[in-house]
């Protein structure tokens, strides 16, 4: 790579670093997929245990019936991170992530009312699974590997 960015045409101030940008572009996206996807799955192993627990709170937020949204949402952050963390079907499972983490800052922000201090958590998650969602799980991914993405 040049001593300009990636698309930008823009000049490094540090020129001598481009190399060391351009070695680690794929290691440092790989590394945020990874990382967002095992959190989430971390997150969701407490709702796989008991897939049905959440399913009053669901409800309150307007999802009806409880139990299938609550089995939904336990799926989605356990089994959607998985697949975030690994890059298989990396951009449905990022979208499914993406919903549920709006629903929170909704929650957070609108029926706690906490505002931004209580949504901004979900917030900053919801930007970097759209990330994945536009992006994809890039080549170093299950999706690559296999030479399919949605």
């Amino acid at each position: 790579m040049s001593a300009t960015t990636e698309n930008s045409g823009r000049s490094l101030v540090i020129p001598a670093l481009g190399g060391l940008y351009s070695a680690l572009h794929d290691a440092s996206e790989t590394l945020l997929r990874a990382v967002a996807g095992i959190f989430l799955t971390i997150h969701g192993s407490q709702k796989i245990t008991d897939p049905f627990g959440a399913a009053e709170m669901v409800e309150g937020l307007g999802f009806y019936p409880g139990a299938f949204w609550s089995l939904l949402l336990a799926c989605t952050e356990f089994f959607g991170g998985i697949f975030i963390a690994i890059g298989l079907l990396t951009r449905p499972a990022a979208f499914a992530g993406m919903f549920v983490l709006l629903v929170t800052v909704w929650f957070h922000w609108v029926t706690m009312g906490e505002g931004f201090s209580g949504a901004e958590k979900s917030l900053l998650w919801a930007a970097i699974l759209f990330f994945f969602v536009i992006r994809g799980g890039n080549r170093q991914s299950v999706d690559a590997r296999i030479g399919r993405a949605l």
